[in-house]
C-alpha cells in the first residue's frame, strides 16, 4: 500500500489506526507544515527584495510651486502627531545592529526598550532541544526502531522536519540583531512547535495505551517531553520574542498587551495587572494604561488618510480593515465549528454509559478530558474573535470621531437652513445597479433602493463646482447633529464592527455544521425544519428592517429632543427671567411623547421577534417528526427524537445571531449614511479665496477688497420671496497696514459682515480679497525684528473662550513671555480682575466662559489677540462690552499703546467720539454699503462725520510709548459680574492673596464619578419610576411561568424517554444547550430569550425498543407545553417593556423640572456638556439597555436557583461540588466587577470633555480659522479621544478576561459532572442522570450571564446614578404659593423699595448686598452705576428672587415679594438681560413664543426699538403680498438710498416679515439687532417695572439715543444698569453702589455737582465730564419746570440733548442710522 493510502474508519475501538498514526501524523502533515512555511518564507523575501528596488529606482517629482492650499491641509494631522509605528517584527535597527535600550524624549514623554527576560537564553534553550530531537530521529534511522517501511519513513520525515527547524532556530539565535535578520521567522518556529506537539501527543497516547518495544517507546516519551518544552518555550516566552519600545507619555504607564506571550494572549492574562489595581483601590484616568502606539488615534487616522476613497464610506472602511476582518472571520469560524464539540462528546459519552461493553474505560476518561478541552478551544477562538472587533472599533471610532471633528473645523460658517441627516430624499439619476450583488444587498437592506445609489461616491469632487450643479442647496446640519453623529452614530458603527464575525463567519459556520449533522440523523425528514429555518431568514430581515426604520425614528426624535433640551439649557437664564419653564417643559414633553412612541414601537417589535424565535423550534420538532413517522413511516426512536431537537435548538442560536446582526448592520448603516453625507458638506472657501499671501497683482501687500461682492450662504440661493440672504456690495477698500483703521456705521449695517469677509468665512460672489489668513500659523515664521508674524489675530463680538484657564486663553498656546503677558495685563485692564477672583489668572473659566462677566470675556479675548504674534488685528466691536472708563483706558493703552507699535488693526466700533480722532482710516457702512471711507479729514470733509471730531483727532493720535505698570483702580469696572465669582468680590483682598499662593487650579466644574457599587436608593429609584408593587407581583409570576415551562418540558421528555426503556438500556436525556449563552452575541433580543434558550431541555437517547408508544400523544403535549413557554416569554417581555418605557416618561419628566427648577447658582457651575450628557447619553441607556439586561438578570437568576433545586433534589452530591464552584464565581466576580465598575464610569465621565471641546470648537470655528490654529484643536481632539478610548478598550480586555475564566469554571463543572456520572454509575437511573447533568452544565452558563448581565445592569444604573444625582440639585422657590397669590393687575404702579436688604451667593460666603434701603417711586427711571463687584447684577438678580434675602425683604407695590411665587412675581416683571439669547425659530416665535400678541402690536414694538424704519411697509401674516424687491427702488425702506443705484442690489430688512428665520442662538442678526430684539420682547410685555441689564451696549450711538427716547416715553419703572453714563446722565436718580452698599443716591445732576463725590469721578474719568454736566443740568431743570402735563415735553428735550451730545451724527446721517439695514452676520 502507498503512503496515505490506510482504510476507513481510521478510529478504532480506542484508538487511530496504525496507518493513519505513522502516515499522516507522522509523515504527510508534518511535512505540509514546513513546505507551506518556506513557502512563505520565500514569498516574503521577493516581496521584500521588490520593495527596496522600488524605492531604489524612484525619484519624487518635484512639485511645480507650491501646492494650493486647501482646507484639508489645516485639518491633517499636525507633523509632530507620528507616532512610532510597528509592525508585527520590524523590530528596531540602528546603525546596522538592533538598539538594545534607549531612552529619549519626545514631547514630554519618556521612550525606552524593553527586552524580553531572558531573550538569548530561551533561544539558546530551544537550539539545544532541537539538538535533542534531530538526535533521536538519526538513532531511530539508524536503528530502525520505528518498524519496517512506514516506521523509516515517519523517522526520515521526522529528521527532516526538525533539522528544517533547527536551521530557523539558529537563524534567530546569530541574526536576530542584525540587520540581515528574517523578519517574523519566530512565528514559524512556534507554528512547528505547536503542531508538532499536537500530532506528537496523539502518538504519545497511543504507545501508553498500547505498549510497544521498549526503545521506540523511550524515543517515543523523549521526544514527547522535548517537544513538550519547545511548545512551552513558544508560548510563555513574549510572542515573537522581541524588543519592544515602551512609551510613557506624560507618565502614562505603556499598555502590556505588546509585552505578552500567547499564553497569555489566548487567556487574557496579560489584563491581571489592571484588574488587581482596580480591586485594590478605585481606578482613575491616570491608572489606567495607555494605547499601543498603533492603537492611539494620531496613528490611525494618519494611516487611514494615505488609503485612497474611491466608494461609499462603509464600503472604503471595510476595505481598510480587510486584515483584521478576515483573521477575526477565521477566528469565527473555528468558534463557530468548535460548538458543536461538547455536544458530539456528550452523545458519545452517553452512548458508553449505555453499553459500556463496547470499548475500555480509557476511552470514556479520554471523552471526559476532551469536554473541558474542546470548550476551552471554542472559548479562545471566541475570544480572539470579539476581542480582534473589538480592536478594529477602537480604530473606527478613532477615525470616525477624528473625521467629524476635521470636517467641523472645516465647514462654511454659517448657512441659510438646517438640514436633517438620512432623508432618503435626494433622487439621483443614475441607472440603478442590476448585478446580482447588488440585488441581494438590496434584499438584505445594506443599498436603499437606487435612491441614494452611488449618490455620495468618493469625496462628491463634483459637489465642489457650486456653479456646475443644479441646485446648490444652502443647507447645513446644526450643531446638536453633529454632536449627534459623533455621540452617537460613530459609536453605533463601531459597536456593529465588534460582532461582524457573527454575521459573516461564526453563524453561517454554525448552520452548515448542524445541518450536516441533522442530515446524518433524519435523513430527508430534516428537509422540512430547514424549510421553516429557510423561512424564518426572511421574517428575521423583516424584524431587522423594522427595527431600522424604528431606530430612523427614534434617532430623528431624539435629536429633536436633545436640539430643544439643549436650547432651553443654553437660554435658561431668559426662561427663568421670563418664568417660561413650565411652558418651555410641554414643548419638551412633546418631543418626548414622540420620542417614546417609537421607542414602544420598537420594544413590541422586539417582543414580536423574540416571540417569533421561541416558536420556531416547535414548529420545526413537529414538522420534522411528521414527516419521519406518519409519511416516512419510520418508527421514531428516542435516540433519533432527542437528537434530532437538540440539534435544532442549537440551529436557532446561529438565525438568532443572523436575524439580530442584520438588524444591527442595517442600524449602523443608517448612522454610516448620516456621518457620510455630513462628510460630503460644502467646505469653507476661507483659503481659496485668501490663498498663500495677500500679495496683489502689483507685488504690494494689501489687506482689503477689490471691487469685491459678498452673500451669506451659497450664492445661488434665493428665498421663496425672491430675495437673497444679506450681501455687502461692492466693495473696494485699502485698509492702511500697520496702522489704526475703524468701520463704523449704524447698527446691521455690515460691519461684522464685513469681517468676515476679510477672513473668507463669506461666499464672494465676485472680485478678490486679501488678508495674509490662508496659511497654518503653524507654517509661519514670525520676523526676526519685530517678532511679529504675517498671520491675523481675531476678536468675536461675542467672546469665545476655551475652558480652561484664564491664563491659558491669553497665551492660546504661544511660548509664554512673562513681561509681555503681564503688559498685556494691564493694557487690556484686566489686573483688577484677577486680583478679585479666587485663583487669580489660574480661575477657569468654565464652559463658554460662565464664570466669568461678559466684559471680563471680551477683554480676556482682546488680550488673547494683542498678546499673540499676529501682525494683523480683527476687532469686532470689543469696547462696547466694557464701561465708558475702561473703553477708555484700553484705547489709550492697548489700541493704541506699545504693544500695537506696527501692527495693523480694523476696529469695529460705535464709539466714534473716542476712536475715529485717532484713526488713521474710517469706513463708514449702511446696509450693506460703503457710504465713506478715507482719513478722518476726507471723511469729515464729505459730509459724513461732525467737524469737532479734526480737533479731537489732531491732539489723539499720538501712540503711548509704553503700558503703565498698574491700572488706576477705576479701570476695568463693569457691571455684570456672574454669579460665581461676584460673591467672592467683596471677600478682603489680602485673603485673596493669600489663597492664591497655596490655590491650586480647581474647577468647579470637574464631573464628579460615583466610586463603589451602586447604591439601593438608585435602583429603587427605577424600580419605583417601572411601577408599583402590583406590577412587579406580575412581573415575578411571569417570570416564575416562563421558568416553570423550561423544568417541565424537560421532565416530559424524561417521561416518554423512559416508555422506551427495556430491561437492559435506558436512555438518558440531556440537555443540548451547554453552549447556549456564551456564545457572546450583545443583542438584547438575546438576553430577553436566554433564559427560554437555556431550559427547553432536549435530550439524546439511545437504543429503543417498543414502536407501541404513542407519540402523537407525547409529542402534542411537548409542543403545547412548548406553546405556553413561548407565550409566557412574549407576555414577560411585554409587561418589562412597558414599565421600562413608563420609567423613561417618568424619569426624564423629574429630571427636566429638577434641571428647570434648579437655583442660578448651580447653570454657573455646571458646565452645559455635562446636563447635556444626562439629557443624551445617560437618557438613551435608561430608555434602550436597561430593560432587555434587567430581564437577562433576572432570567439567570432564576435558571440559577432552578438549578439547584433539580440538582439538589436528583444528585445531592453535587451539591459540595457546586459550593466550591460557587465560591470561586463570586471570588472572579468580586474581582471583575471591581474593575469593570471604574473603567466604565471612566469611559461615560471622559466622554463629557470630548463632547464639550466638540461644543466649543464648534461655536468658536471662526475664531480658531481666524488665528490658523485648526492643528492644534486636531491634536487636542485626539488627545481626548485616546483618553475616552483607553478605559473603554481595558474595559472590554477585562470582559474577555472573565469570560476566559468563567468558560474555564463551567468546564470544571462540566468535567465534575462527568467524573460524577462514571463514579454512581449504578445508583441512579439514567434519566435522572441526563437532566442532573444537562442542568450541570448549564449551570455555568447562568453563572457566567448572570455576572456579565449584572456587571452591565450596574453599568446602566450608572446612568441612572447620574440622573439621579441632578434629581436631587437645590430648588428654587415654589412657582406658585396658592396662599399667597397677588392682586391679578400686581404691580399697577411699580414702586419698588428695598427694606434693610442683604443676601449673599451661598452659605459661609460674605454678603454681596449689605443692608440696602432705598425707594424706587413709581414710574421713576432710576440709573445704576458701580464699580466691577459693586453689586450691580447682584441687585438686578435680588429684584428676580434669583437670589434670596438673607435679611430684609423688597417691596414692589407694597407686596413682599418674598412671600408669594416665582411665576407669579417673575410673569409681572420683566428684565432684558446683558447677554441677547434668542431661540432657533422666527423673528415671531421669539419675541412672542406662546402666540399672545398680535401681529400689530409686535411691529408696532419693533419699530419702537428702531428695528423697522418710520416708512417702512410691514408684512401681516395674512397676507401674503409677493416681497417688495419687485417694487421699484425707494420701496426697500431706506430713506438715504441713492437714486443712481440699482433697485435689486439692496438688503432686505428681515424684520418687515415676522416669519423670517433667526437661526441657532440668533447667528444670522447682529450682535445689535440681537440685543434690539431681546429689549423688543421686553417691552412687548409692556410691564410695570422693567430691569435694563447693559441691555444697549453693542448698539451703535444714534440708535441708542432713539432707543432711549422710547424708554423715556414708556410709563413704567425702569431700572437700568449702565455701562453708558450718557445712557442715564438724565434719569429721575442714579444710585451708587460699591461693595454691596449704597454709597449715593440722587438726582445725576445733584451727585455730578457735588465736589468729591464717586458719581462725580465716573464721570470725569470718562472723557465725556463735559457732555454729561450739559445733559444732567438739562434733565434737571426740565424737571422743575414740568408740571404733570408737561411730560411729552420733557421727553423731547431730554432726548434732544441727547443727540446733541452724540459726537457728530449730523442730521441726516443719524436720520439714516435709525434705518436699520438686513441682517448680518455676527460670529
Amino acid at each position: 500500500m502507498g503512503l496515505g493510502s490506510c482504510a476507513w474508519p481510521i478510529w478504532h475501538t480506542d484508538d487511530f489506526t496504525r496507518c493513519f498514526i505513522h502516515d499522516y501524523l507522522l509523515v504527510i502533515l508534518p511535512l505540509a507544515v514546513i513546505s507551506l512555511s518556506s513557502l512563505l518564507l520565500a514569498a516574503q523575501d521577493i516581496q521584500r527584495a521588490v520593495k527596496q528596488k522600488r524605492n531604489a529606482r524612484g525619484y519624487e517629482q518635484i512639485a511645480e510651486g507650491e501646492p494650493p492650499i486647501s482646507p484639508r491641509s489645516h485639518t491633517d494631522l499636525p507633523p509632530d502627531e507620528d507616532t512610532i509605528g510597528e509592525s508585527d517584527d520590524e523590530g528596531l535597527v540602528l546603525n546596522g545592529g538592533r538598539l538594545a535600550l534607549v531612552k529619549t524624549t519626545t514631547r514630554g514623554s519618556i521612550v525606552q526598550a524593553d527586552s524580553p527576560p531572558a531573550q538569548t537564553l530561551s533561544v539558546v534553550v530551544e537550539v539545544l532541544a532541537i539538538a535533542g530531537l534531530v538526535a533521536i530521529h538519526v538513532i531511530a534511522v539508524v536503528t530502525g526502531a520505528f518498524g519496517r517501511n512506514r516506521g523509516s519513513n515517519a523517522a526520515a520525515a521526522g529528521l527532516t522536519v526538525w533539522v528544517y527547524v533547527l536551521i530557523l532556530a539558529l537563524l534567530r539565535l546569530f541574526l536576530g540583531n542584525t540587520q540581515w535578520r528574517v523578519p517574523r521567522i519566530w512565528n514559524h518556529t512556534a507554528a512547528i512547535y505547536s503542531l508538532q506537539w499536537i500530532f506528537y501527543l496523539i502518538v504519545f497516547r497511543s504507545v501508553i495505551v498500547h505498549p510497544i518495544r521498549w526503545l521506540s517507546e523511550i524515543l517515543v516519551i523523549v521526544e514527547f517531553t522535548l517537544t513538550t518544552l519547545l511548545f512551552g518555550l513558544a508560548i510563555s516566552t513574549r510572542k515573537g520574542n522581541k524588543t519592544v519600545i515602551l512609551e510613557w507619555e506624560d507618565g502614562l504607564k505603556p499598555g502590556r498587551e505588546n509585552l505578552a506571550s500567547l499564553f497569555s494572549h489566548y487567556t487574557f492574562s496579560w489584563v491581571d495587572t489592571i484588574i488587581w489595581e482596580g480591586w485594590k483601590e478605585p481606578l482613575d484616568i491616570k491608572r489606567v494604561w495607555n494605547l499601543l502606539p498603533k492603537d492611539k488615534a494620531a496613528t490611525v487616522l494618519a494611516n487611514y488618510r494615505q488609503f485612497k476613497k474611491t466608494t461609499v464610506l462603509s464600503i472604503h472602511l471595510l476595505k481598510y480593515f480587510k486584515g483584521m476582518l478576515i483573521s477575526q472571520a477565521i477566528w469565527g469560524i473555528l468558534s463557530g465549528v468548535t460548538t458543536f464539540l461538547p455536544t458530539l462528546l456528550l452523545k458519545a459519552i452517553l452512548e458508553y454509559v449505555e453499553d459500556p461493553s463496547v470499548a475500555p474505560r480509557n476511552v470514556l476518561w479520554l471523552y471526559i478530558i476532551l469536554l473541558p478541552v474542546s470548550d476551552m478551544i471554542r472559548s479562545v477562538c471566541d475570544a480572539r474573535a470579539l476581542w480582534i472587533g473589538r480592536k478594529i472599533c477602537i480604530n473606527i471610532r478613532a477615525i470616525l470621531v477624528g473625521e467629524i471633528y476635521a470636517k467641523a473645523l472645516r465647514r462654511k460658517a454659517s448657512a441659510g437652513k438646517d438640514t436633517t441627516l438620512g432623508n432618503d430624499s435626494k433622487t439621483v439619476t443614475d441607472s440603478p445597479k442590476k448585478g446580482i450583488l447588488s440585488k441581494v444587498k438590496r434584499a438584505l437592506g445594506f443599498r436603499q433602493d437606487d435612491k441614494k445609489a452611488d449618490a455620495q461616491l468618493a469625496e462628491s469632487g463634483a459637489a465642489k463646482d457650486a456653479d456646475g450643479k443644479a441646485d446648490s442647496s444652502d443647507e447645513q446640519v446644526n450643531m446638536g447633529t453633529i454632536i449627534n453623529l459623533m455621540s452617537v452614530d460613530s459609536f453605533k458603527v463601531s459597536e456593529v464592527t465588534s460582532y461582524l464575525h457573527f454575521l459573516v463567519a461564526s453563524a453561517p459556520a454554525q448552520l452548515l455544521v448542524s445541518v450536516i449533522l441533522l442530515y446524518n440523523v433524519m435523513g430527508l425528514s430534516a428537509i422540512p425544519g430547514f424549510i421553516v429555518m429557510a423561512l424564518l431568514l426572511p421574517i428575521n430581515i423583516a424584524f431587522g428592517k423594522g427595527f431600522n426604520s424604528t431606530q430612523k425614528t427614534i434617532m430623528g426624535a431624539t435629536d429633536k429632543r436633545i436640539h430643544t433640551t439643549n436650547e432651553i439649557l443654553q437660554n435658561i437664564r431668559i426662561i427663568k427671567y421670563f418664568a417660561w419653564e413650565h411652558r418651555f417643559a410641554k414643548i419638551v414633553d412633546e418631543k418626548r411623547k414622540a420620542e417614546l412612541k417609537a421607542l414602544r414601537a420598537r420594544f413590541m417589535l422586539w417582543a414580536a421577534a423574540v416571540a417569533v424565535w421561541n416558536t420556531v423550534p416547535i414548529l420545526i420538532t413537529f414538522f420534522s417528526f411528521f414527516v419521519y413517522t406518519v409519511i416516512e413511516g419510520k418508527p421514531l426512536y428516542p435516540s433519533v427524537a432527542f437528537t434530532a431537537i437538540s440539534l435544532f435548538m442549537l440551529l436557532r442560536y446561529p438565525l438568532d445571531q443572523l436575524g439580530d446582526m442584520i438588524a444591527h448592520v442595517q442600524e449602523s448603516s443608517v448612522s454610516i449614511d448620516r456621518i457620510e453625507e455630513f462628510l460630503a458638506e460644502e467646505e469653507t472657501e476661507k483659503f481659496e479665496q485668501l490663498g498663500r499671501d495677500n500679495i496683489d497683482g502689483d507685488g504690494n501687500r494689501v489687506i482689503g477688497f477689490r471691487d469685491a461682492t459678498f452673500v451669506w450662504g451659497s450664492k445661488s440661493t434665493v428665498a421663496e420671496d425672491g430675495t437673497m440672504a444679506f450681501r455687502l456690495l461692492d466693495l473696494d477698500i485699502d485698509f492702511k497696514i500697520g496702522k489704526l483703521n475703524v468701520i463704523t456705521g449704524p447698527t446691521g449695517s455690515g460691519k461684522t459682515s464685513m469681517l468676515m469677509a476679510l477672513l473668507g468665512e463669506m461666499t464672494i460672489m465676485q472680485g478678490k480679497v486679501y488678508l495674509p489668513g490662508g496659511r497654518s500659523r503653524e507654517e509661519v515664521r514670525p520676523d526676526p525684528e519685530t517678532e511679529l508674524a504675517e498671520t491675523c489675530a481675531y476678536v468675536a463680538q461675542q467672546a469665545w473662550l476655551v475652558n480652561a484657564s484664564i491664563k491659558d486663553n491669553i497665551i492660546f498656546s504661544a511660548p509664554l513671555d512673562e513681561e509681555r503677558y503681564r503688559n498685556v495685563i494691564v493694557a487690556c485692564a484686566l489686573e483688577r480682575d484677577l486680583e478679585i477672583l479666587d485663583n487669580g489668572d489660574e480661575t477657569l473659566v468654565g464652559e463658554k466662559g460662565i464664570t466669568l462677566s461678559g466684559g471680563q470675556k471680551q477683554r480676556i479675548s482682546l488680550a488673547r489677540a494683542v498678546y499673540s504674534n499676529s501682525k494683523h488685528l480683527l476687532l469686532d466691536d470689543c469696547l462696547s462690552a466694557v464701561d465708558s472708563h475702561t473703553a477708555q483706558w484700553i484705547f489709550s493703552n492697548c489700541i493704541m499703546g506699545p504693544l500695537m507699535r506696527h501692527r495693523t488693526c480694523i476696529l469695529v466700533s460705535h464709539n466714534i467720539p473716542l476712536c475715529v480722532p485717532s484713526s488713521d482710516y474710517v469706513v463708514m457702512m449702511n446696509n450693506g454699503r460703503v457710504t465713506a471711507q478715507g482719513s478722518v479729514p476726507e471723511v469729515v470733509a464729505a459730509g459724513k462725520l461732525g467737524e469737532e471730531l479734526l480737533q479731537k483727532s489732531a491732539s489723539g493720535s499720538a501712540h503711548v510709548s509704553r503700558v503703565p505698570s498698574r491700572v488706576p483702580s477705576s479701570v476695568g469696572e463693569e457691571s455684570g459680574n456672574t454669579l460665581v465669582n461676584e460673591a467672592d468680590a467683596n471677600e478682603q483682598q489680602t485673603k485673596a492673596q493669600t489663597a492664591k499662593k497655596e490655590a491650586k487650579k480647581q474647577d468647579a466644574m470637574e464631573e464628579t464619578k460615583a466610586t463603589g457599587a451602586v447604591k439601593w436608593p438608585v435602583m429603587k429609584l427605577y424600580l419605583q419610576a417601572m411601577g408599583s408593587w402590583r406590577f412587579w407581583v406580575v412581573a415575578l409570576l411571569v417570570f416564575g411561568a416562563q421558568q416553570m415551562f423550561g423544568v417541565a418540558s424537560s421532565l416530559w421528555i424524561k417521561e416518554w424517554a423512559n416508555q422506551y426503556t427495556t430491561e437492559e438500556t435506558a436512555s438518558i436525556p440531556f440537555n443540548m444547550n451547554s453552549q447556549s449563552y456564551s456564545t457572546q452575541s450583545f443583542s438584547p433580543t438575546y438576553f430577553a430569550s436566554v433564559s427560554t434558550y437555556g431550559k427547553s431541555n432536549s435530550s439524546f437517547s439511545a437504543t429503543a425498543a417498543a414502536s407501541e408508544v404513542n407519540v402523537t400523544y407525547y409529542l402534542g403535549v411537548l409542543a403545547l407545553i412548548g406553546i405556553a413557554g413561548a407565550v409566557s416569554a412574549l407576555v414577560r417581555d411585554l409587561w418589562i417593556f412597558l414599565g421600562s418605557v413608563s420609567a423613561s416618561w417618568k424619569l426624564h419628566n423629574r429630571l427636566m423640572s429638577a434641571v428647570n427648577g434648579a437655583r442660578f447658582k448651580f447653570f454657573d457651575v455646571t458646565p452645559l456638556g455635562q446636563m447635556m450628557n444626562r439629557f443624551s447619553k445617560d437618557l438613551e441607556a435608561v430608555d434602550q439597555e436597561v430593560a432587555p439586561i434587567a430581564i437577562g438578570v433576572m432570567s439567570c437568576g432564576l435558571g440559577i436557583v432552578v438549578t439547584v433545586v433539580l440538582i439538589a433534589y436528583i444528585t445531592p452530591g453535587f451539591l459540595i461540588a457546586g459550593v466550591f464552584i460557587t465560591l470561586a464565581y463570586v471570588f472572579l466576580a468580586q474581582f471583575y466587577l471591581h474593575a469593570s465598575r471604574d473603567l466604565k464610569r471612566l469611559e461615560s465621565v471622559e466622554r463629557s470633555p470630548l463632547f464639550q471641546q466638540f461644543g466649543e470648537t464648534l461655536s468658536g470655528v471662526t475664531t480658531i480659522r481666524a488665528y490658523g490654529d485648526e492643528r492644534r484643536f486636531i491634536r487636542d481632539n485626539i488627545t481626548r479621544i485616546n483618553t475616552q478610548i483607553r478605559p473603554f478598550i481595558y474595559l472590554w480586555a477585562a470582559n474577555r478576561w472573565l469570560a476566559f475564566r468563567t468558560d474555564l469554571l463551567g468546564d470544571m463543572v462540566a468535567f465534575f459532572a462527568g467524573v460524577f456520572v462514571i463514579v454512581s454509575l449504578d445508583k441512579i437511573d439514567a434519566g435522572s442522570a441526563g437532566i442532573s447533568l444537562s442542568y450541570a452544565i448549564g449551570f455555568a452558563d447562568n453563572m457566567l450571564w448572570l455576572v456579565r448581565l449584572y456587571a452591565l445592569n450596574e453599568q446602566n444604573m450608572n446612568s441612572v446614578e447620574r440622573i439621579k444625582e441632578y434629581l436631587d440639585v437645590e430648588q428654587e422657590a415654589a412657582a406658585i404659593v396658592e396662599d399667597n397669590r397677588p392682586p391679578a393687575n400686581w404691580p399697577a404702579q411699580g414702586s419698588v423699595e428695598f427694606i434693610n436688604y442683604s443676601t449673599r451667593y451661598r452659605e459661609g460666603l460674605d454678603p454681596v448686598l449689605r443692608g440696602l434701603t432705598f425707594k424706587i417711586e413709581a414710574r421713576e427711571k432710576i440709573g445704576i452705576v458701580g464699580r466691577t463687584g459693586a453689586g450691580k447684577s447682584s441687585l438686578a438678580l435680588a429684584i428676580f428672587r434669583a437670589l434670596e434675602a438673607t435679611e430684609g425683604k423688597i417691596l414692589i407695590d407694597g407686596i413682599d415679594i418674598g412671600l408669594i411665587g416665582l411665576r407669579d412675581l417673575r410673569e409681572a416683571i420683566t428684565i432684558v438681560p446683558q447677554d441677547p439669547t434668542l431661540f432657533m425659530g422666527t423673528i415671531r416665535t421669539n419675541l412672542d413664543p406662546f402666540d399672545s400678541y398680535t401681529d400689530e402690536r409686535i411691529f408696532a414694538v419693533l419699530r419702537r426699538v428702531q428695528l423697522i424704519g418710520p416708512d417702512e411697509v410691514t408684512i401681516s401674516k395674512g397676507a401674503n403680498a409677493p416681497l417688495l424687491l419687485q417694487a421699484p427702488a425707494p420701496a426697500t425702506g431706506s430713506a438715504s438710498a441713492e437714486p443712481s443705484r440699482p433697485a435689486t442690489a439692496t438688503n432686505k430688512n428681515v424684520f418687515l416679515d415676522l416669519s423670517s428665520t433667526v437661526t441657532e442662538s440668533g447667528g444670522n442678526l447682529s450682535q445689535g439687532q440681537r440685543q434690539l430684539l431681546c429689549l423688543a420682547r421686553a417691552m412687548l410685555k409692556n410691564p410695570e417695572v422693567l430691569v435694563m441689564d447693559e441691555a444697549t451696549a453693542s448698539i451703535d450711538y444714534a440708535t441708542d439715543s432713539a432707543i432711549q427716547d422710547t424708554i423715556r416715553e414708556l410709563t413704567s419703572t425702569i431700572i437700568t444698569i449702565a455701562h453708558r453714563l450718557q445712557t442715564i446722565v438724565d434719569y429721575d436718580k442714579v444710585l451708587v453702589l460699591d461693595k454691596g452698599q449704597i454709597v449715593e443716591y440722587g438726582h445725576p445732576w445733584e451727585l455730578i455737582t457735588k465736589t468729591d463725590g464717586s458719581f462725580r469721578g465716573m464721570c470725569e474719568t470718562s472723557g465725556e465730564y463735559d457732555i454729561l454736566l450739559k445733559a444732567a443740568k438739562k434733565a434737571f431743570k426740565s424737571k422743575q419746570l414740568v408740571d404733570v402735563d408737561g411730560e411729552d415735553e420733557t421727553a423731547g428735550a431730554s432726548s434732544s440733548s441727547a443727540g446733541g451730545s452724540q459726537a457728530g451724527n449730523d442730521g441726516g446721517e443719524s436720520q439714516q442710522s435709525t434705518l436699520v439695514g438686513e441682517s448680518q452676520k455676527s460670529i
